[in-house]
């Protein structure tokens, strides 16, 4: 009988992120779980070391793609590809979980099989490099007061993060797998896939998964959301370019068309009011400093006139 929780590791380059990740995964209350680690170009002996070290037994499976042949959605969905449980969830290797996140979220998905997936409340948690370790420096909750999954919410910006978020497996054979033609997004992709058909069940209260973030690092220790800000701001433009012309073929450019001349009818107005408001800051300010500085007032006005000459 298969397990019910299939976990994915992404990672690439990170040796002391895999490790942290293996521990923090080791530590879950419930035992019932696969892993996969998907090594995503780098070197296959280092991975294989450190997963062996983690005794984690046969629990665990190790995919490796040769440099140049993988990116963030082929290694999700080579996991993916190497699991037959029940229910999937990605773990990257730089963020962490409540010892009973698998616990709690499995069980969910138990009581809940109208439910497509379920996520939960998570708070971020900032990090910085102090003298060759991670340190946290901070945690903010993500989407503070969040209750619910919606489709109208998460059409506006994406409200889960793959640490956060099972699912049932069987979604990739409704949905498709992640968009290999992304470099970034693809979660969010993913989710708006499934929203279309389904519920997606929400775990608040206390905070079960953790999103590491290290704003000031670049390179391979960075955040995806910072590290490739660039992509993330072309994919998601993709993603919507790609639904409006869904509509459009389905129902004409008609609603399209006169929804983006109200958009810009409204920027025109928003940039005339920011205008306005600039010139009666200047106003006001010019009129406390000649309240208050008599001299600065006739001086100014000495100089304009006196450039009219």
């Amino acid at each position: 009988m298969p397990a019910p929780v299939g976990i994915v590791v992404r990672t690439r380059h990170r040796p002391g992120f895999l490790r942290r990740a293996l521990t923090d995964i080791a530590a879950q209350t419930e035992t019932e779980w696969r892993l996969v680690v998907v090594n995503d170009g780098g070197d296959p002996a280092e991975v294989d070391a450190i997963v062996a070290a983690a005794e984690l037994g046969e629990r665990v499976d190790v995919v490796h793609i040769a440099p140049g042949d993988g990116g963030r959605c082929a290694a999700a969905n080579a996991g993916i590809r190497s699991l037959r449980t029940d229910y999937v969830v990605l773990h990257d290797d730089d963020d962490r979980w409540h010892p009973e996140f698998l616990a709690r979220t499995g069980a969910w998905l138990d009581a809940h099989p109208d439910q497509a997936a379920v996520s939960t409340a998570t708070e971020i948690v900032y990090e910085e490099n102090r003298g060759g370790a991670w340190v946290e420096v901070g945690r903010v909750p993500f989407w503070a007061g969040m209750a619910r999954i919606s489709l109208g919410e998460m059409m506006s910006v994406n409200r889960a993060v793959p640490i956060s978020f099972v699912y049932r497996r069987a979604l990739h054979d409704e949905v498709g797998g992640y968009d290999e033609t992304l470099d970034a997004v693809e979660d969010w992709d993913f989710y708006l896939r499934i929203l279309r058909a389904h519920d997606i069940g929400f775990l608040g209260g206390e905070p079960l998964a953790f999103w590491t973030q290290r704003p000031d690092s670049v390179g391979l220790d960075a955040n995806s959301m910072f590290g490739l800000a660039a992509e993330h701001a072309r994919d998601d433009a993709v993603v919507r370019d790609r639904a409006l012309a869904e509509w459009v073929q389905r129902e004409g450019a008609g609603l399209p068309l006169y929804m983006a001349s109200l958009q810009a009818q409204l920027s025109a107005q928003l940039d005339g009011v920011a205008e306005r408001l600039r010139a009666e800051i200047r106003d006001d300010l010019r009129r406390e400093i000649d309240a208050h500085q008599p001299v600065l007032s006739r001086l100014r006005g000495w100089r304009r006139r006196l450039g009219r000459r």
